[in-house]
């Protein structure tokens, strides 16, 4: 499982690594990896595209258009709405990032996979942290399944909502300790 690399601000999202987590190696190695791949393929990444990367490599959160047309704006001049919907275009057309639908947000890919992979989303209802996972056995059963049926399937994309690891610890402890209240009696 690949996790998306957190967002500083997020003390609960930053837990997910644990202490010895270096998140801005972790963020630097995306976006070079990402820097190689445009390389590869020729795309321009532009610094408008190159700062939305960035916003999104440093999130584990999927991120609306105008989450980050704020969060650009705090570091320096605010892009217009439209030039950042561009931008996540540009981004998820190059396999840099992908569109979690339920959410109407975006995520920086984590892991590399062809077009015909299917992806998994596991997203957190507590804390919004979403994991990019693969699952061989669900795209070979889809696949099957989406021939049968004569369809060819644009995004092969699979998101389920549940809770993470670490909110249902923290959901565990909180259930097990007293309220504080009745713990004073």
């Amino acid at each position: 499982m690949s996790i998306i690399p957190s967002p500083p601000a997020s003390p609960h999202a930053q837990e997910h690594h644990g202490h010895d987590h270096d998140h801005a190696a972790c963020v630097a190695s995306a976006i070079a990896r990402f820097e190689a791949r445009c390389a590869r393929s020729g795309a321009r990444l532009t610094p408008l595209r190159r700062r939305v990367l960035e916003e999104l490599a440093d999130s584990h959160t999927p991120l609306g258009a105008y989450e980050l047309v704020e969060r650009l704006g705090a570091s320096g001049e605010k892009p217009p709405p439209m030039s950042v919907y561009r931008a996540l275009d540009f981004l998820v057309g190059e396999g840099l990032a992908h569109r979690i639908e339920s959410r109407n947000a975006y995520l920086v890919c984590g892991r590399e996979h062809g077009p015909e992979d299917v992806i998994v989303f596991l997203i957190c209802e507590g804390c919004g942290v979403t994991a990019e996972v693969a699952s061989h056995a669900i795209g070979r059963d889809l696949a099957w399944a989406t021939r049968a049926e004569g369809f060819t399937p644009r995004t092969p994309v699979v998101e389920i909502a549940g809770t993470c690891a670490k909110c249902r610890a923290t959901a565990g402890t909180q259930a097990a300790s007293p309220p504080r209240a009745e713990a004073a009696r």
